[in-house]
C-alpha cells in the first residue's frame, strides 16, 4: 500500500486530444509523423510533471512505428502514464489512438516509451518521489520498464565507447 510520498501510477494518467488540421497534414493529408512525435512528447511531459510536480525535460525516446495515418479532420487521442520511477529518471507510456469522427471508427497508430527526467528552476535534478501501480497491468509495465531502462543504459554505454 502507499505511503503518503509515494504516487500511484493512476494519479500520473493523462489524455490528451487534438483535431488533424491542414497545416499538421503533409501533401497526402496526413499528419505529418513529426508532429505526433511533438504530441507524444507534450503528453508525455504532462503525466511527467503530474508525478514530479515539477519540470520535467526529455532525456530519450524509444522507436516509433506508425501503424496507420491519421488523416485531416480525425480526432487524435493520447493516453500516456508514469510506468516507473528510478532515482532521476521516470519511464513513461504514451499511446497513440485516432478516431474517425463520422464513423466512429477508432484505431490505435503508434505507442512509445519516453525518459523524463524532472528538473528544478536552475536545470538541476531532483529525485523523484517513488510510485505505486495500481493494477496488475500497471505492475507489469513496472516490471517491464526496468528490462526497457537497462537496454538503454547498454546503449548509451556502446555509444560513449
Amino acid at each position: 500500500m502507499p505511503t503518503e510520498d509515494v504516487r500511484t501510477v493512476r494519479e500520473s494518467r493523462s489524455d490528451y486530444s487534438e483535431v488533424c488540421l491542414p497545416n499538421d497534414a503533409n501533401m497526402l493529408g496526413n499528419m505529418l509523423g513529426g508532429r505526433v512525435m511533438h504530441l507524444v512528447d507534450l503528453c508525455g511531459a504532462i503525466a511527467g510533471m503530474r508525478h514530479a510536480r515539477s519540470a520535467v525535460v526529455t532525456a530519450s525516446i524509444d522507436q516509433m512505428t506508425f501503424l496507420h495515418p491519421i488523416h485531416i479532420g480525425e480526432l487524435v487521442m493520447l493516453k500516456s502514464q508514469v510506468n516507473r520511477v528510478f532515482r532521476t529518471s521516470m519511464e513513461v507510456g504514451v499511446k497513440v489512438l485516432v478516431e474517425n469522427l463520422y464513423t466512429g471508427q477508432i484505431r490505435h497508430t503508434s505507442s512509445a516509451y519516453l525518459s523524463f527526467v524532472a528538473v528544478d528552476a536552475a536545470g538541476h535534478r531532483l529525485v523523484l518521489p517513488p510510485i505505486f501501480p495500481d493494477t496488475q497491468e500497471d505492475q507489469r509495465r513496472y516490471e517491464e520498464a526496468a528490462a526497457r531502462r537497462a537496454r538503454r543504459l547498454a546503449d548509451k554505454a556502446k555509444r560513449t565507447v
